[in-house]
């Protein structure tokens, strides 16, 4: 891979990294002990909660709650992708399919840049 296709896609994956970090930020926040790990946040108001009303303003909130840790996970995922790909491109072993070891053809990187196979590996997955 020419060195200017990697950089443009190293910059992409920054501002992919950048703009997952900011989507998590909404609504969780960074664990301390687990490296690469966001918890959504517990709805205060679900802990605190007591009468009729507040009880029911609560099960919404955990509601949202529980309806919200399937996106976190989804954009966990997405940006663990995206952090491997850019530890990837500092050892210099990016671009290559994880299974088969082949290079992943240019074109998917560029509309996939953490793309970890390649096209022949991922449709055996």
């Amino acid at each position: 891979m020419n060195k200017k296709l990697e950089k443009e896609l190293k910059q992409k994956l920054e501002e992919q990294k950048k703009e997952l970090e900011n989507q998590l930020s909404k609504f969780a926040k960074k664990d301390e002990n687990l490296e690469h790990d966001w918890d959504t946040e517990f709805p205060k108001m679900a802990r605190e909660a007591t009468g009729s009303n507040a009880l029911e303003e609560a099960a919404d909130e955990v509601e949202q709650y529980a309806n919200t840790l399937p996106v976190e996970y989804s954009l966990e995922v997405r940006l663990k992708d995206v952090n491997l790909a850019l530890e990837k491109i500092k050892k210099g072993t990016y671009g290559k399919c994880e299974n088969c070891d082949k290079k992943i053809d240019e074109e998917r990187l560029k509309i996939y840049p953490e793309a970890r196979l390649c096209l022949d590996c991922e449709k055996k997955k």
